[in-house]
């Protein structure tokens, strides 16, 4: 009976702020948006709506709830969504953390099975992942900030760092940008990257080796940024991880004791009122600005914050000018 009232407040509350949410993605032409993170303790889901498809994951949380039991509260919370949402069954996309060693939950799809498909974000085209990787492709919480990009790339010097997917390269690309460059450490993401450029017609069509106007660079971007041109880049974004302690990194990376460092050297390879965006999830960063040289620091977290993450973003972005 308590599990029965606690579906019903599921229900509602998801009913109520898809019907609210979904007008305003409708309203400003939006496909692709976060619909609900964390409303209720007892249903710990991030949900997200990828045009016709829909991509949950469940938080790591203690629950007192064996196997089985917590099987068919997923299975009633997966009806749930796909009632009110009104997607499939088969457009939802999951992952659910191992319960036990060596033990795949029941809904967690099996590997080596791989589910790509193009979405719609602002006139550009972009691949997404919901079920193989960590992160699905494209991060919705920097929309704005990537629309700021584009609005001033048109014939500059972009430079991606920690690019990911490449969003922001595609959106500084369609921008205008007169050289976009693009840096990650993962092989993987460089590629998923230089796919999306592809798949927007973001090519030189030069022969390999030639640097050409988009270029992709595999490197550990704390040592990359120590070999960049003084003053070359107009637009820098960097959004680093949190923590990082690749085998392939040269040192361990802690993006509160480093971003003095990294903001720094970024500075130092862009031109005079050059603009660098930086951003971080790390819930309690603080901005060390009386060691960082620049002509202006603005926080522009509230203002590049969509509707669809107001009140639930663990994000900060900051507008530096050299």
């Amino acid at each position: 009976m308590v599990q029965d009232e606690k579906i019903i407040m599921f229900r509602n509350r998801l009913q109520k702020v898809s019907r609210h949410l979904s007008k305003q993605a409708k309203r400003l032409g939006i496909s692709c948006y976060r619909i609900y993170d964390h409303d209720l303790p007892e249903f710990p889901f991030c949900i997200e709506i990828y045009e016709d498809k829909l991509y949950v994951a469940e938080y790591k949380r203690q629950h007192r709830m064996n196997d089985q039991e917590h099987d068919a509260w997923m299975q009633v919370s997966l009806n749930v969504m796909s009632e009110i949402l009104e997607i499939p069954s088969d457009h939802i996309f999951f992952k659910i953390r191992r319960r036990k060693p060596g033990r795949l939950g029941q809904y967690q799809k099996t590997a080596g099975e791989r589910h790509e498909f193009v979405v719609h974000e602002n006139g550009l085209k972009f691949i997404v992942n919901l079920t193989d990787y960590l992160d699905t492709g494209l991060f919705l919480d920097h929309r704005i900030t990537r629309e700021k990009v584009k609005a001033e790339a048109k014939n500059k010097k972009v430079l991606n760092l920690f690019c990911y997917t490449g969003s922001f390269s595609v959106y500084a690309a369609s921008g205008g940008g007169d050289e976009v460059v693009s840096v990650d450490l993962s092989k993987t993401y460089l590629d998923w990257a230089r796919r999306n450029m592809q798949l927007n017609g973001f090519t030189d069509g030069l022969p390999s080796g030639d640097r050409g106007k988009y270029h992709f660079v595999h490197a550990d971007v704390k040592q990359y940024l120590k070999t960049i041109p003084k003053n070359y880049f107009d637009i820098v974004v960097m959004d680093p991880p949190t923590f990082s302690n690749s085998k392939r990194m040269e040192d361990f990376l802690d993006v509160q004791r480093d971003h003095v460092e990294l903001i720094g050297d970024c500075l130092s390879g862009m031109k005079q009122a050059g603009v660098l965006y930086f951003s971080t999830n790390y819930t309690r960063f603080l901005l060390d600005k009386e060691k960082i040289h620049a002509a202006s620091i603005s926080d522009i977290t509230k203002a590049t914050t969509p509707f669809d993450f107001e009140s639930k973003l663990s994000r900060y972005c900051f507008r530096i000018i050299k």
